[in-house]
């Protein structure tokens, strides 16, 4: 199974965002522009179903129901304000998984570090990174000295290149393909424990000189483990 693969397979896990009796006439923009950046249908729910007031997420394949949130007790606008985090912590909590649309470099750096905290934290285990170009990991060879330092196995990959750095306890792979070239990934096998388990991969796409990714991020033990295989057979297997 690709990158891409892998990709489309979470894609195909779609939720749903159903709103009830919204509390004002813009309250549905204002969640798509909330959710914008993430693959979630938005829609207005019917008045018979007995719910008032509810946004409601689910599995847009079985009609799980997986959260709901009471709107009635927000002030103002939904998608505006400080209290906006935690309002939408139970919708949040169950988007793991869910591909992202259009993120570009700065988003893409705070959920890779996101990654990289949570191996550094755990001091073992198994990571991988994609970082399509050498550049990219030149400017970030002392966030992976410093992981290094761990008991990690860590595994980068970029473009071949003649000006690839030299970073102890790092192993560097240096791939000519495309999946390589256009694939931005941080994935961390948990060093042990499942709950520690996290990916973030996401692929290239549109003009080059716009750089905006597609793709999720997960802490599902079993998708990271097809990520992580699939780079071992591909990419670190010698025998």
């Amino acid at each position: 199974m690709s990158l891409r693969a892998v990709i489309d397979t979470v894609e195909g896990r779609e939720k749903r965002l159903t709103v009830f009796d919204p509390p004002n006439a813009d309250a549905i923009a204002e969640l798509r522009e909330y959710f914008a950046s993430q693959a979630v249908q938005i829609e207005e729910g019917t008045t018979d179903s007995g719910l008032s007031g509810y946004v409601v997420l689910s599995d847009d394949q079985d009609d799980e129901v997986l959260a709901a949130v009471d709107l009635r007790h927000l002030d103002g606008d939904i998608a505006v304000g400080p209290g906006e985090q935690s309002a939408f912590a139970p919708i949040l909590e169950h988007l793991d998984g869910t591909t992202f649309t259009s993120y570009d470099i700065p988003r893409m750096m705070a959920a890779t570090r996101e990654m990289e905290d949570r191996a550094w934290r755990a001091g073992a285990g198994e990571l991988h990174a994609g970082f399509q170009r050498v550049g990219a990991i030149r400017a970030q060879k002392g966030v992976y000295e410093d992981l290094a330092t761990k008991d990690i196995d860590i595994h980068t990959y970029c473009a071949p290149s003649d000006d690839t750095p030299d970073i102890e306890g790092v192993t560097i792979h240096q791939v000519d393909n495309a999946e390589i070239r256009r694939s931005w990934f941080v994935v961390f096998d948990g060093g042990g424990n499942p709950n520690d388990a996290c990916a973030l991969l996401a692929e290239e796409r549109g003009e080059a000189d716009e750089r905006r990714f597609y793709g999720f991020w997960t802490y599902d033990a079993g998708v990271v483990e097809t990520v992580l295989a699939h780079l071992r057979d591909k990419y670190t297997v010698t025998v």
